[in-house]
């Protein structure tokens, strides 16, 4: 049987033998006409729609469900909902009753909505910091403010709250163009960026003002998506993701009305100048914006940037007694280089703290640490910029719930790192820059929090305890640590991994360098 008969076959619903092969000479028989006439009369097909609407294939027809809202949109870290968040039932202003203090300012004594109001009521905030008390005042009326003063006093509220007011006593106007921020907060670091997108969270749930986080390291798309979909009025950024925007033409700044810039002595010592030069100047003139300059420390650079880009600005300058804050109990251990691992496990097993952060100088030496602790049974967490973006997000929520308690990190981490309830700071290695040693230890003792720091003099990195004590003008007690935190490790540590050879057959630090171009390395010191 042909192929085409077999098909034929099968569509017919039978099956046959197969036929001897036909020569195709012979002539095909004709099938005879059916008659017309004789032919019995088909049954008439009756519309199952046409008499009984109801009746359709499935039987009866069910009734339509209310339709479903639509699916909630991935919310981006740092962009609220729109709306103000409504509480159970209406907020009472009397509730956030703060009695008079000698020497303190009240939130309530300042010009603040009660939107404001009641969120600080939610956070508890009731007196000033005095970062706060000398600087909001002047933010408030409009003035453009040069604040100094030591990390973990409060300076990111300071501006919060004078961005949020001003903005809910001028709304927007109805029909502006997305992609328009009216205030840009500037922040070195992607860590301090996202913290100031939580703080603004937190500040402003109450405000419907919506705020978004742009740096980089992160869906590009999505942080773009939000641009181009919503208003936003507050943009947290760091310098690089933000150009990057710009020259895509998702945001524009050219009608932003308050401009902040913080850590700005990080900014120079990072590199950042050549970038935020073209962000202010992308800005409206210094005389049709506020602008506020923040940082731990005001060196003559940052003062000759505060004059040119600021508008009379009055300076605040919160001089401590101390450079580190005195809740602080600061220890330093002379101890050796192959003792230092094995006093960082015994002292976490004994003190067991909730939270401790482990500052290393470099990368390979982290990372040898983490894996060390782990090895020991440990549950620790890595931060480093040899970490992806994502899971340095993550690494930090799974820290500040308390799931992970142990952190090691490099000086990413010493600023713009806002966590409640760290009461353990260890410095495995002094840093080399005496200002990064203050920035560590700050992480806590925070807001009037007791805290302690712990660092390790070796025969290395003792050498750098006299630039700390110039710093910080007061001297470190230098002690031997306990006899009970040399006790012998439960298992040996980790054999070193060696450095894979390179390609050239030079192999660690004697191989042959690149030829470097004149003058200094470009871009930002890797940690």
């Amino acid at each position: 049987m042909s192929f085409i008969q077999r098909v034929k076959t099968l569509f017919n619903g039978r099956k046959s033998k197969h036929a001897p092969a036909v020569p195709p000479t012979v002539p095909k028989a004709r099938k005879p006409h059916p008659d017309k006439s004789g032919a019995a009369p088909r049954p008439e097909k009756k519309n199952p729609r046409a008499n009984d609407p109801q009746t359709v294939r499935g039987g009866p027809r069910k009734k339509r469900k209310p339709h479903a809202p639509p699916p909630q949109p991935r919310r981006h870290h740092g962009a609220p909902p729109r709306e103000p968040e409504a509480s159970a039932a209406p907020w009472d202003p009397s509730n956030y009753q703060v009695p008079a203090a000698d020497g303190k300012t009240r939130f309530l004594d300042l010009d603040l909505p009660e939107v404001l109001w009641h969120a600080l009521s939610d956070l508890d905030f009731r007196y000033c910091t005095p970062i706060q008390a000398k600087s909001l005042p002047l933010a408030l009326d409009g003035t453009d403010v040069c604040g100094r003063a030591q990390t973990g006093t409060g300076k990111t509220a300071a501006f919060l709250l004078a961005i949020f007011k001003h903005l809910l006593a001028r709304p927007a106007e109805p029909d502006r163009r997305k992609g328009y921020p009216r205030a840009l907060i500037m922040a070195p670091t992607r860590e301090l960026c996202m913290q100031i997108a939580r703080d603004a969270e937190a500040l402003g749930r109450y405000t419907g003002l919506r705020t978004l986080a742009v740096y980089g390291g992160m869906d590009m798309q999505e942080q773009r998506a939000v641009l181009r979909d919503k208003h936003v009025d507050v943009v947290v950024a760091t310098p690089g993701r933000l150009l990057d925007f710009r020259q895509r033409q998702d945001i524009d700044f050219s009608k932003v009305e308050l401009l902040v810039i913080d850590e700005a002595d990080r900014m120079l010592d990072m590199g950042f100048i050549p970038d935020m030069r073209r962000i202010v100047y992308g800005c409206p003139p210094k005389h049709r914006r506020q602008t506020m300059l923040f940082s731990a420390t005001l060196t003559p650079e940052v003062t000759r940037l505060a004059s040119q880009w600021m508008r009379d600005a009055a300076t605040v300058d919160i001089e401590p007694e101390h450079v580190a804050a005195e809740t602080i109990d600061q220890r330093v251990y002379i101890v050796t280089e192959d003792q230092k691992f094995t006093i960082v496990y015994n002292l976490l097993r004994d003190l067991k703290p909730e939270r401790v952060i482990i500052f290393g100088n470099r990368r390979d030496s982290t990372e040898r640490l983490c894996e060390n602790l782990r090895h020991q049974g440990l549950d620790v967490a890595l931060l480093s910029g040899a970490v992806e973006q994502h899971k340095r997000v993550k690494v930090l929520e799974n820290f500040r719930s308390g799931r992970v308690p142990v952190l090691v990190a490099t000086d990413v981490a010493g600023r713009g790192l806002h966590i409640d309830g760290i009461d353990l700071i260890i410095n495995f290695n002094i840093p080399e820059q005496a200002e990064d040693y203050v920035h560590r230890i700050g992480r806590t003792g925070r807001v009037g929090e007791k805290g302690t720091s712990i660092t390790f003099a070796d025969e290395i990195d003792s050498y750098y305890i006299p630039a700390v004590e110039e710093y910080m003008k007061q001297p470190l007690k230098c002690v031997t640590p306990p006899e009970e935190w040399l006790t012998p490790l439960p298992k040996p540590m980790l054999p070193r991994k060696r450095r894979p050879p390179r390609e050239n057959g030079f192999g660690g630090r004697g191989g042959p360098r690149a030829p470097r171009r004149g003058g200094s390395r470009g871009g930002p010191r890797r940690r």
